[in-house]
C-alpha cells in the first residue's frame, strides 16, 4: 500500500511547522489532518465564534479534499473536537449546512484546549 501526501496553498499549512501532512491519500481514501477555522492567508483564527470557525474549518477541509480529488460529498468519517460542548448546537447547524447526506459516521468530543485558541477542530476521512 503506497501513500501520497496532499498539499494545497488554499488551506493552512501544518500548525507551527509541525511534522504532519494536510492529508494523506492511501488505498482510495483521503485522511485529512485536523483542521480549524484558520484563515490561511493571514495564519490566524477567524473572528465570529463557533459558527464562523466551523464554516472556515469546512472551507479548509473542502480545499484539501479538492486537492486530493475528493470532496465533502465523499466523507465517510468525521471527528469533531470542541473546546465547549455547550456550543454543539451552533456547530451542528453549520455542519448540517456543509455536509451533504448521506451523512458520514461521526464522533464529537469536548477537549480542554485546541491549538492557536481555536474553539473547533475537525478531522475527516473521505473516499476519492
Amino acid at each position: 500500500m503506497g501513500k501520497e501526501s496532499v498539499h494545497t496553498d488554499n488551506a493552512p499549512a501544518p500548525f507551527q511547522g509541525a511534522p504532519y501532512s494536510q492529508a494523506i491519500k492511501a488505498n482510495g481514501l483521503v485522511f485529512v489532518s485536523g483542521q480549524g477555522g484558520i484563515d490561511h492567508a493571514v495564519g490566524t483564527v477567524v473572528e465570529g465564534g463557533i459558527e464562523a470557525e466551523t464554516h472556515k474549518t469546512f472551507d479548509n477541509i473542502a480545499a484539501i479534499l479538492e486537492a486530493a480529488g475528493s470532496g465533502l460529498d465523499k466523507l465517510v468519517r468525521v471527528n469533531v473536537y470542541m473546546a465547549n460542548l455547550d456550543e454543539f448546537g451552533a456547530m451542528n447547524a453549520v455542519y448540517a449546512q456543509r455536509v451533504p447526506a448521506p451523512f458520514p459516521a461521526r464522533a464529537t468530543f469536548e477537549v480542554s484546549r485546541l491549538p492557536g485558541g481555536m474553539v473547533v477542530e475537525i478531522e475527516v476521512i473521505a473516499h476519492q
